[in-house]
């Protein structure tokens, strides 16, 4: 059995959980740009992961506060389909990963680190991104820091979701 180990993880792991709900959190620009919420809108809310697997890796969630997918309305999971392939086209058009994983984790033994709102995660991948810092370090690299990321991606989301707010 080949095992990934994700020692950097353990930042996320053991912090204190926040209160609310990190999809949830309005107050505005300000309070999205703090949140890493690149778009809030038409039943979606599209931000990037504070402690990411790798450059560019995004939670996409149902406004909604929704434990489980099949709670989820027809119209709800139609947005939520579109904001996964919407999402998908800006991080190739801007960041030019060589393939994606998507995933949805339910519930807390299944992984979902947030199980109160369920999220899909889209994790851009490129060839040979474990490198020999993750192997032989425990160390993650990550090209750009994520306030640079967001500052980048922020724009296309505001252009691929306008009028969607």
């Amino acid at each position: 059995m080949n095992r990934l180990w994700t020692p950097w993880r353990m930042e996320y792991v053991s912090r204190p959980r926040e209160e609310g709900c990190i999809f949830e959190a309005g107050g505005g620009e300000a309070a999205d740009r703090e949140a890493l919420v690149l778009h809030r809108g038409g039943g979606v809310v599209i931000l990037l992961n504070r402690y990411p697997y790798a450059n560019g890796h995004l939670l996409v969630a149902p406004e909604a506060h929704l434990a489980d997918i099949t709670d989820l309305s027809p119209e709800d999971s139609a947005a939520l389909m579109q904001a996964l392939a919407r999402s998908v086209a800006i991080l190739r058009e801007t960041l030019r990963p060589d393939g994606f994983n998507l995933g949805l984790n339910l519930g807390e033994t299944a992984g979902a680190g947030i199980p109160d709102h369920l999220h899909f995660h889209v994790v851009p991948r490129w060839s040979g991104d474990h490198n020999f810092m993750t192997v032989l370090a425990d160390v993650k690299t990550i090209p750009e820091h994520i306030d640079a990321t967001w500052e980048r991606l922020r724009p296309l989301f505001t252009r691929e979701f306008r009028g969607e707010s």
